[in-house]
């Protein structure tokens, strides 16, 4: 074993905490995974325990540690990866949590972000960002206006709080830090892409104190060690999990779409600065390293696997019925619309009050093929949107849970009219950072599975116009 390096990758989704070891390939040599579930306790509320939530991390770690026995010694560094937009509040000097995880799927602030409406290409200008209930602001002023716990800490000084990576970042850590990097603090509103560090002009635009927020540090920078027994692993990389899905494969290539699906899907294309001009869409910095930043032009479709978990349930579809996805989108022929509301409609339209419904009538399954071509079809909005602002991209990489089925990954080249390649390892995020950690000179990672080339689906790209239409009608836009 002398002269390898393991890498462990630290993900936390939407539903578990993971961890996996890469060696210096990018090969997986060992992984745990530790579900974690989601509260509901009203309708637009999305909130996780955060006792859990650090529980089951750790456990995770723990678990894949024990897995791989003496060869754990051979881990020489970690990185977390987390979603973007959730936030946490915390006790700065006991780590004690004052408020759940609040999930970026959370809408329960909405109705107050909408009075920056007139300000909206004053923070899309700073923040790469729309002044929307997705993102943290709003969901740490609902904080600050509700919570006792929360209100009393800031009054005694020892509020901390922030992206959800600070919070596991002071919970892993055995030095407990208050930092953050530029992609988690870049999807709360209050960060300002161009100076990479918190903005007071946008602070003062949402009258939220700077004070309690954790300090921006780059995205490659230790970070402290994990708070792991008999080890002594430094957490050289944080970052969020679409910013380290780009990096699967190795460093991004700006003439690639790269799309990853998960719970929300998105699709990314590298830039060297920000866009200003593109009035839609999101300018978002994936990675920092010294005094250099990356970024890409960002577009969101909100209801991706979260669509697909929601819908299964409303259709009766079980979880054993849902395993034969593959075989409907084979089968489909003709099927209704879904006009995909599921956590609002993200980019290029930015709306909240649209309402998911059919259009038409089918079996559940062929409902649920719908709901899938749904997620597409906002997809292609954006890649269209996008070509608008950059010379058009020459193929797609996709990624993330949803892009292991076939028949999606084949629609969505069919639409496109571009080829779709999908790599050997859907799970991009923790493969990403991963290769931060590492940033090989050689191979890296496995090859490429499968390539899908596109077909003139006359049938599908007449949904897709039937769709298209019906949207804009419901949004009161003009087609």
């Amino acid at each position: 074993m002398e002269g390898r390096a393991f890498y462990l990758a630290i993900d936390q989704g939407g539903h578990a905490s993971r961890a996996i070891v890469f060696d210096s390939q990018g090969v997986v040599v060992g992984q745990a995974r530790v579900p974690l579930f989601a509260r509901q306790p009203n309708p637009a509320w999305v909130e996780y325990d955060p006792e859990a939530l650090i529980v089951a991390t750790r456990q995770a770690i723990n678990n894949v540690i024990t897995q791989l026995g003496d060869r754990a010694n051979l881990i020489c560094a970690a990185g977390l990866v987390t979603q973007r937009s959730n936030i946490a509040c915390w006790n700065a000097h006991t780590g004690e949590a004052l408020s759940p995880i609040i999930s970026w799927q959370d809408l329960r602030n909405a109705s107050w972000i909408d009075q920056f409406v007139d300000k909206r290409d004053f923070i899309h200008q700073r923040s790469g960002l729309f002044a929307n209930g997705h993102y943290g602001v709003s969901k740490l002023r609902w904080c600050a206006d509700h919570l006792l716990e929360v209100i009393e800490a800031q009054q005694e000084g020892s509020l901390s709080w922030g992206p959800m990576a600070s919070y596991l970042l002071y919970s892993l850590v055995r030095e407990q830090p208050l930092l953050v990097d530029p992609a988690n603090a870049s999807r709360s509103l209050l960060f300002n892409i161009h100076q990479l560090q918190w903005d007071d002009a946008l602070a003062s635009c949402f009258s939220v104190s700077l004070e309690s927020l954790p300090k921006v540090m780059p995205s490659a920078y230790c970070y402290g060690h994990l708070d792991l027994v008999g080890f002594d692993i430094p957490l050289m990389v944080l970052n969020g999990d679409q910013s380290s899905a780009l990096f699967a494969q190795g460093w991004p290539d700006p003439k690639v779409h790269y799309i990853n699906m998960g719970t929300g899907a998105f699709v990314q294309r590298v830039i060297s600065e920000p866009v200003a001009r593109a009035s839609r869409l999101l300018n978002s910095v994936v990675w920092q390293e010294r005094d250099k930043a990356l970024y890409v032009l960002e577009g969101t479709v909100n209801g991706a696997g979260c669509a697909v978990t929601e819908m299964a349930e409303k259709l009766g579809l079980s979880s054993s019925q849902m395993q034969r996805v593959e075989q409907w989108l084979t089968d489909a022929d003709e099927v209704p619309l879904f006009i995909n509301g599921v956590s609002g409609i993200g980019s290029p339209y930015w709306r909240s009050d649209v309402e998911s419904g059919f259009i038409g009538d089918g079996l559940s399954w062929q409902k649920m093929v719908a709901v899938l071509e749904s997620i597409l079809f906002l997809l292609c909005d954006n890649l269209r949107e996008m070509d608008g602002y950059l010379l058009p991209g020459e193929i797609i990489q996709i990624s993330g849970g949803l892009a292991q089925l076939d028949g999606l990954c084949q629609r969505l080249a069919d639409l496109s009219g571009l080829v779709v390649q999908r790599p050997a390892q859907c799970e991009a995020s923790a493969q990403g950072i991963a290769f931060l950690l590492a940033q090989p000179s050689g191979e890296w990672g496995a090859g490429l599975a499968k390539r899908f080339k596109p077909n003139n689906s006359v049938k599908l790209k007449a949904r897709y116009l039937r769709w298209q239409v019906e949207l804009l009608s419901r949004l009161d836009l003009r087609t």
